[in-house]
């Protein structure tokens, strides 16, 4: 099969969250795989400077934007089996950040990726790969499927080719002014409800969701809240009700090669499940060591990495952190809203024995979270799979979650005597006391080291890997091009 991805990000060539890890899992697995033929295609950005061996494809293309043409370049790289193709465009890409600065997203987002949609249809063109398939993620290359049923639908390079649209989270839509839907190219005839208008603009994620062959989101149960669930929906749910038959959910793996205690490069010793009693204490004395932490191998340490945003739930943690810090060592790592950010400086400021936060990007640091913390953190008020909860229950951390989207779907929550299934803890009720409890749950359990360490062994011994989840991806693939 001929399959072609489309994202705005992917792992290892630009990243600013999980979108990039799953769409650089996802090309690995399919082109490990007999048969397939497999191009990623990502904007050209700046960082992407850096990465050597890159190749340029002779010669530009047009664009077209508005009234305006805009010149294309196309570089590749050789990605073990991926072909990974780059949209070179100095004015669009050639920026610090992939879509924002401090102050605020981009102005011209929505040129940004009118221009990476289309430059990705004529750069196969360009380069003579005709797609079975083309899988686009999220909002920024929602216009894909819209052009090959509108734009393109005559066009006879693609009368065989068919989209699948993945939706890895439906709070970003990309929602813009009328002007976009007229830059974008499309014909006026098609500005409706029942198409392109989007309370009198344009959502690139609902052209998407509209126009595209298949849907699918990143868990069976956020399949189900964004259905069902407005607050879940953000606005979207109506549409995706009506497109159910075409709508389905494919829970999130990790990449076993990058996230794997027992080989991980970074940590002092590597360990399994039989020695993760010995390794996750080399691994949290450590942690303690570079975070200036006390050291005290008895204290229950919780890992949080994530973004700070409303998303995540973190606003809600400050006080509890306050509460806990004598009993408790806290590590964070993450960035986002601002205020977040003073709130956890301050806590780690006045609390240095016992608060740790650390506001960067930091891969290195995250995976001796993962591996040094007993407990991980994830109170998010929605989340439509979650990787850091795979991550940590691969490294024998185990999840203190939210009961909502793919946290449901991946964590099996502790009851007692029934130790012999249990991977984490589930949070019953989104309020504060109700995160105290699920956390005082869980430390009432972590002093009972020989059920603890019983619940470590679960956590550590499930198949988290992509193999079962690109299967099902490729059999939506064969089911979408018939």
């Amino acid at each position: 099969m001929n399959i072609v991805l489309a994202a705005s990000e992917a792992f290892p060539f630009c990243k600013t969250g999980g979108l990039a890890d799953v769409v650089g899992a996802l090309c690995q697995q399919f082109a490990m795989r007999k048969g397939n033929k497999v191009l990623l295609f990502l904007p050209h950005y700046r960082s992407i400077v850096r990465v050597s061996s890159l190749k340029v494809v002779p010669g530009v293309y047009l664009i077209p934007i508005g009234d305006r043409i805009e010149q294309v370049s196309l570089s590749y790289i050789n990605w073990g089996n991926v072909l990974v193709f780059f949209v070179g465009s100095r004015k669009y890409f050639d920026r610090p950040e992939l879509y924002r600065t401090k102050t605020g997203e981009f102005a011209d987002n929505d040129e940004r990726f009118i221009l990476f949609s289309r430059a990705v249809l004529e750069g196969c063109k360009f380069i003579g790969f005709r797609p079975d398939i083309i899988h686009c993620h999220d909002w920024q290359t929602g216009l894909i499927p819209a052009y090959l049923k509108t734009v393109y639908k005559l066009d006879a390079f693609y009368t065989r080719t068919r989209s699948l649209y993945t939706i890895h989270n439906i709070a970003y839509q990309g929602h813009f002014p009328y002007s976009t839907f007229k830059k974008a190219g499309f014909h006026p005839v098609d500005y409706t409800p029942e198409k392109f208008e989007y309370y009198g603009g344009i959502s690139f994620l609902k052209s998407g969701i509209v126009f595209a062959d298949n849907i699918n989101t990143v868990s069976p149960n956020y399949a189900r809240e964004v259905q069902s669930d407005p607050a879940m929906g953000f606005g979207l749910e109506g549409l995706l009700r009506y497109r159910s038959k075409n709508f389905c959910g494919i829970v999130n793996g990790i990449d076993t090669e990058v996230w794997d205690p027992e080989i991980d490069p970074v940590l002092p010793i590597g360990y399994d499940a039989a020695e993760a009693v010995k390794g996750k204490l080399a691994a949290k004395l450590a942690l303690q060591q570079q975070c200036k932490l006390s050291q005290d191998p008895d204290k229950p340490l919780i890992g949080i990495v994530s973004r700070l945003d409303y998303q995540k739930g973190l606003d809600t943690v400050v006080d509890l952190i306050g509460r806990l810090k004598d009993r408790v060592q806290f590590v964070v790592l993450g960035m986002g809203d601002p205020m977040l950010e003073k709130a956890y400086q301050s806590l780690a400021r006045n609390n240095p024995a016992s608060v740790s936060y650390n506001g960067r990007l930091d891969e290195d640091l995250a995976h001796r979270i993962y591996a040094g913390a007993d407990i991980f953190l994830m109170p998010s008020r929605f989340e439509p799979c979650g990787l850091s909860q795979l991550i940590a229950m691969k490294y024998g951390t185990l999840p203190v979650v939210s009961k909502v989207g793919g946290l449901v779907d991946t964590v099996k929550g502790y009851q007692p005597g029934k130790e012999d299934t249990a991977t984490g803890f589930f949070i019953e009720e989104f309020t504060e006391h109700g995160i105290l409890q699920a956390v005082e749950g869980a430390l009432a359990v972590f002093n009972d080291r020989k059920r603890w360490n019983r619940l470590v062994r679960n956590a550590m011994r499930q198949d988290l890997s992509w193999d079962k989840s690109a299967q099902q991806y490729l059999e939506l693939y064969r089911k979408t091009v018939i």
